[in-house]
């Protein structure tokens, strides 16, 4: 009896130290912009302990500069990186060491825009309008298929850069116009200002389907181990959130009160809900091969990369 006591508590003391040794893990994970409801799985998984249920012990940063935290990431400089295909894409098409290891949002959120009070009533209406842009990359290619879908030429529209001043340019009747607003956002920001929107969404006008955030590893040096568990307090965030979100709300905006507890942010959670991605590791590789023939074709990228190329690898 003594015997198999002893064995017993061994064996229990083996299983805490390998226990103890796979929670001893750190990761840092860098935003690509400060907290907003886009981010409710890695929030609430900080929250409700997750992460720390995993193993884990996840820092959270939001970045000075919303252009460098893939490449931070590439750099060896912080662990995990919330960042687009897209981007993600290009990234690694120009030689940047970057894997995807997760998906945040599963849809695209990127919607072309225009007043529901204004004279644009279909995408044909664009011929000759002007289209406002926040940033210079993949328009012609996104945008282009859109119109090209209603008969449209690209260069039958202006494009101009206003910076992040979108809803505003909109508003004031700058552009007729805007490309890089979020369907989760802009439109309700709109709303709530008085200048109801109309959306024109991608997926519906020619662009293949693509996931718009996604978390991005360095391809060189991860730890599959950790973010297999990174993955799976996500998936158990995104569970809660889904099964309970007002409840879920109220613990997303105890996160930061002073900045999260806004109308916009509000509306803009119920909006993301069916957004988020319920299995944040599953990765859809004919999706990605689809979406990067797509940017190889318009010249976004040179050449198609490979689905498999953005895989995590156990």
């Amino acid at each position: 009896m003594k015997m198999k006591l002893v064995r017993g508590l061994t064996l229990i003391t083996l299983l805490l130290s390998g226990s103890a040794v796979a929670e001893n893990r750190s990761l840092t994970l860098m935003l690509d912009w400060f907290v907003n409801p886009n981010h409710g799985p890695v929030v609430i998984a900080q929250q409700k302990g997750y992460f720390a249920e995993q193993g884990l012990d996840v820092t959270i940063q939001e970045p000075a500069d919303p252009s460098t935290p893939a490449k931070l990431v590439a750099a060896g400089k912080v662990d995990l990186a919330v960042s687009y295909q897209t981007s993600l894409t290009i990234d690694v098409a120009a030689g940047l060491p970057l894997v995807r290891s997760a998906t945040l949002i599963a849809t695209p959120l990127n919607a072309l825009m225009v007043l529901e009070k204004g004279n644009v009533r279909s995408l044909a209406d664009l011929k000759g309008k002007t289209i406002g842009i926040a940033i210079a990359g993949n328009e012609e290619a996104t945008i282009g298929t859109m119109l090209a879908s209603a008969g449209i030429r690209y260069d039958e529209v202006k494009i101009v850069n206003v910076g992040w001043a979108l809803s505003s340019s909109l508003a004031t009747g700058r552009v007729d116009a805007i490309w890089g607003g979020l369907r989760n956002f802009e439109t309700n920001q709109l709303a709530l200002e008085g200048h109801p929107a109309r959306a024109f969404f991608p997926e519906e006008h020619g662009v293949p389907n693509y996931d718009e955030l996604v978390v991005v590893a360095n391809a060189e040096h991860y730890d599959a181990d950790a973010l297999g568990r990174f993955n799976a307090a996500l998936e158990q965030a995104v569970t809660y959130i889904t099964n309970h979100p007002q409840q879920a709300w109220q613990e997303f905006v105890a996160y930061a009160p002073d900045t999260l507890n806004t109308e916009l942010n509000r509306l803009a959670w119920r909006d993301t809900l069916p957004r988020f991605a319920l299995r944040p590791g599953a990765m859809d590789l004919q999706g990605y091969n689809h979406f990067s023939q797509f940017m190889a074709k318009h010249g976004v990228i040179e050449k198609p990369i490979p689905a498999l190329k953005f895989v995590i690898q156990p």
